[in-house]
């Protein structure tokens, strides 16, 4: 837990200074590194980088690999190999890794948060920066949010009121930058109730901020295609959390709230395919900015894809091929036929995940670097988090509603249906899968649906390709409630923080 309280996000250049007298270069003195607006500004540019990396890559990546829906290939390393053939365990740097970077970003934001109380009251500032400085804190207050919504997606069992005030069933909760190498006050797990309530209060204050802001100037109204957070990511947060807790009333009006912005629309079928190659859509809520010389991580690339087009470290299996209409346009935007997906010097024609397959605008170089700008608030998911809260609400009405109009913008000559009572809630499931595949949603919908898996190993419209994948997660299953749905406490914590003793998730 010592990285959690010493651990703060550095921005390059933030201390400089040529004068002897004070702290070297680079160097980060707590007490004065925010001082100023433009201060404000570049720890706040920090966040938007730390959104950007963890929403792409390995972030999402490794939790898809997890799951039902790829099959490893062999020749691929044993890359993401823990996850994909079931084996994960407490000792695992991945799980480590993103443990301590979600906490050293949440340090961040409690600084900027609590340098926000501090620093707010001070004479001097002019009505228009008191603005811009509520608008930093609200987005720091979001960060926060996301992140603590991020660890108890991952780290926690499903919300429900049986366990919801459990001791040590949330995840520690730091809201204070204090650093520290005293071991005896690091918070233990909270209960889930803790957890969410204060991932909701963060939530609230972002909104009340961004809300203020954008209702400041018409220009400040957020739009399609936002590289900065707004009111509206803080509503589809909102009602992506309300759906994990199973609170469906709340998760279908947070969802209508944003379905009805005239700010977007769903892509049409004419231009689903663009937004996924040029990353600008109507339906893209919020979108981490990147550039040529501002980069994410590359989620195509390796996992799912390859310059030469002959390689990937995990293909989509052949039921989750088979779930497309022939009709549905996400079938030939989110896959592409390699004809000669080569192992052990073998070569034979697989379809590959081909979702994210680099925008020209963020290349580097002659070769393809297989780099998107991530898209993880968009409105096809308010459409299925509206679908499916109506439809566990008993209002089969409006779950057929917006089942089907999400449906006649992905399916060329679709026909409205009328489904209700257990044909209803799996055809949104499986709407689901279709829409949100490779954007790191099916570990947390199969744990909240208490659903388990078996791998499909078949692979019939390429029989050859059935040897290529790899004998350790091809025909892996899970049951429901399965202990590995849950991550685990990374061993390193809980050795350096003598509160977590006993505290680990079962199985682990």
């Amino acid at each position: 837990m010592k990285k959690i309280f010493i651990a703060l996000l550095m921005v390059g250049g933030l201390l400089a200074s040529c004068d002897m007298d004070k702290k070297p270069y680079g160097s980060l003195d707590d007490q004065t590194a925010i001082q100023t607006l433009n201060d404000y500004k570049r720890f706040r540019n920090g966040l938007y980088s730390s959104m950007r990396s963890i929403t792409s890559g390995a972030w999402i990546n490794n939790q898809e690999i997890q799951m039902d829906i790829f099959q490893g290939i062999i020749g691929n390393g044993n890359q993401v190999g823990t996850f994909a053939n079931g084996l994960l365990l407490s000792s695992d740097k991945d799980v480590e890794s993103m443990w301590s970077s979600i906490y050293s970003i949440i340090n961040s934001a409690n600084y900027i948060i609590g340098k926000m109380d501090q620093l707010s009251g001070n004479e001097g500032w002019s009505e228009a920066q008191m603005l811009e400085l509520n608008r930093y804190n609200g987005e720091a207050h979001f960060v926060r949010a996301y992140c603590y919504y991020w660890l108890v997606d991952h780290f926690c069992n499903t919300y429900s009121s049986a366990n919801a005030q459990v001791a040590a069933q949330g995840v520690p909760l730091v809201t204070v930058y204090y650093p520290t190498a005293d071991r005896n006050v690091y918070p233990s797990r909270s209960t889930q109730d803790e957890s969410y309530q204060r991932i909701a209060d963060d939530l609230n204050i972002a909104y009340t901020a961004l809300t203020t802001f954008e209702a400041s100037a018409t220009s400040n109204a957020p739009t399609a295609n936002s590289v900065y957070l707004t009111s509206d990511v803080v509503l589809a947060l909102q009602a992506r959390i309300a759906l994990l807790k199973g609170d469906n009333a709340t998760a279908l009006s947070k969802a209508e709230e944003v379905i009805g912005k005239s700010a977007y629309s769903l892509c049409s079928l004419n231009n689903y395919a663009s937004m996924w190659s040029t990353d600008e859509g109507s339906e893209i809520i919020f979108r981490p900015f990147m550039s040529n010389t501002e980069l994410g991580s590359s989620t195509g690339g390796q996992y799912y894809l390859s310059a030469n087009e002959e390689s990937a470290w995990y293909i989509p299996s052949f039921t989750m091929l088979n779930m497309y209409d022939d009709n549905d346009i996400r079938f030939e935007v989110f896959f592409k036929l390699y004809n000669k997906l080569t192992s052990n010097g073998v070569s034979a024609p697989a379809y590959v995940f081909n979702k994210f397959p680099g925008n020209e605008s963020l290349k580097t170089g002659s070769q393809p670097n297989f780099v998107n700008m991530m898209k993880p608030f968009r409105l096809s998911e308010m459409y299925l988090v509206a679908a499916e809260a109506a439809a566990a609400s008993n209002n089969a009405t409006k779950a057929n509603q917006y089942l089907n109009t999400l449906r006649a913008n992905r399916i060329v000559g679709y026909e409205n249906v009328n489904l209700s009572g257990n044909a209803l809630t799996q055809a949104i499931r499986d709407e689901r899968l279709k829409e949100l595949i490779g954007e790191g949603f099916r570990l947390s919908d199969l744990r909240r649906w208490n659903e388990g898996f078996t791998r499909d190993s078949s692979y019939p419209i390429s029989p050859d390709i059935e040897g290529f994948f790899v004998n350790a997660g091809k025909t892996l299953s899970y049951q429901p409630g399965d202990y590995r749905m849950v991550w685990p406490i990374p061993a390193t914590e809980i050795q350096s923080n003598p509160q977590l003793d006993g505290q680990q998730n079962p199985g682990y």
